[in-house]
């Protein structure tokens, strides 16, 4: 319990300094949306630690894997604590529908014509993630 706590700890005040970061870049307190912003980074430079660190289990490096464990494990609980700090997720169904509509309101027809579709539904809803977005924008114009 007391190693949950130091991590929530260390978690915070690294977020704690993020904020502070942004603030004085931005020159004045930020707002809502620009703090949840902050998270949102905070929250994907853990996921593509924690890519990053499974991909070298998989390779022969000079790390200890046990070391590559537990710093995946560390990063998996400092994410988790992030998360908890961010609104729910939009749901696949209802991304599936905003795509629909961002398809039909740019009357999209080709995968060339991805970004606008991309850049409608971040404008409908900033907080989407975009890899799940361009995916999902990708099969149905394909499959148009």
């Amino acid at each position: 319990m007391k190693a949950h706590d130091e991590i929530m700890v260390s978690t915070l005040r690294l977020l704690l300094s993020a904020l502070n970061y942004e603030q004085i870049a931005m020159q004045h307190e930020l707002s809502e949306e620009e703090e949840l912003a902050v998270v949102r980074k905070e929250v994907k430079k853990r996921k593509e630690a924690i890519e990053t660190l499974r991909q070298a289990l998989g390779r022969s490096t000079t790390a200890n894997p046990a070391e590559i464990e537990s710093r995946i494990k560390k990063e998996e609980m400092e994410l988790k604590i992030l998360q908890e700090y961010l609104p729910p997720e939009i749901t696949d169904e209802e991304l599936e529908k905003l795509v629909d509509e961002a398809i039909v309101a740019t009357g999209a027809k080709t995968v060339s014509e991805m970004g606008m579709v991309i850049g409608k539904v971040k404008s409908l809803r900033p907080d989407v993630d975009g890899a799940k977005t361009a995916a999902i924008v990708r099969q149905k114009l394909l499959g148009s």
